[in-house]
């Protein structure tokens, strides 16, 4: 069983960074992708950020040049480093992990944006 786990998140000032983390429970080159999805409040979840076995990257818009992510294949970990961060970026966090097309959702850390 697949089992994301998120640590990081909280409140930052505008401008800021944060660094969220997420352990896999499994090794990452069984997974066909990985990343991070937020959903803000009243919003629908939407993609942050994409990294596949191959390494290719994939960002949202909103977050291109700002947001980081990358894997740690030793310690089966996927972080995300966001940088000048936004009030419009505050949302929960998730981790997504897709193994064999099936995917599976971590449960979610809070990150706020405010001054």
């Amino acid at each position: 069983q697949v089992q994301p786990v998120e640590s990081g998140g909280g409140l930052v000032q505008p401008g800021g960074s944060l660094s969220l983390s997420c352990a896999a429970s499994t090794s990452i080159f069984s997974l066909d992708a990985m990343g991070w999805y937020r959903q803000a409040p009243g919003k629908q979840r939407e993609l942050v950020a994409t990294i596949n076995r191959g390494g290719s990257t994939n960002y949202a818009d909103t977050v291109k040049g700002r947001f980081t992510v990358s894997r740690d294949n030793a310690k089966n970990t996927i972080a995300l480093q966001m940088n000048s961060l936004k009030p419009e970026d505050t949302a929960v966090y998730f981790c997504y992990l897709r193994r064999r097309y099936v995917p599976y959702w971590g449960q979610g850390t809070q990150v706020t944006v405010s001054s």
